[in-house]
Formats: structure tokens, sequence, C-alpha cells
């Protein structure tokens, strides 16, 4: 897998994966809805930490400024 997410967008998506479950731990969001957007934040989580989302490689998408 290369690499294609830039470190701003890496650093967004921790961010909201935080916030999403900090909402759910406070259970400002329940039900289906909440874990929907937990499944959603470990996603990110995951494709933070590997700097690779395969939607960007579907739609030719590359927010990382390093040459592959």
């Amino acid at each position: 897998m290369k690499k294609n997410m830039g470190g701003v967008d890496r650093i967004v998506r921790f961010i909201v994966a935080l916030v999403v479950i900090t909402l759910f731990y406070f259970k400002v969001i329940e039900g289906t809805l909440a874990y929907v957007l937990l499944a959603l934040s470990g996603i990110f989580v995951l494709t933070s930490l590997v700097s690779f989302c395969p939607l960007y490689t579907i739609f030719g998408l590359n927010t990382c400024k390093v040459k592959n």
C-alpha cells in the first residue's frame, strides 16, 4: 500500500474519531447512530495510523506530499 494521506488529513481524522468516542462516552449519542459513528471512528483511526485510505485510491485523491 502506498501512502495517500497527508499529515493534516491524518490529524483531522484522528480528532474527529476522538470527538465521537467522547460523545459516546458521555452518552450524548446513543443507539444505532452511536454504533455506526463508532465504527466509522475506528476506520478513521486505522486509516490515520497506516496513512492509507482505500476511498482515496478509488477517487484518485492523494493528500500526501511525499512522492511514492
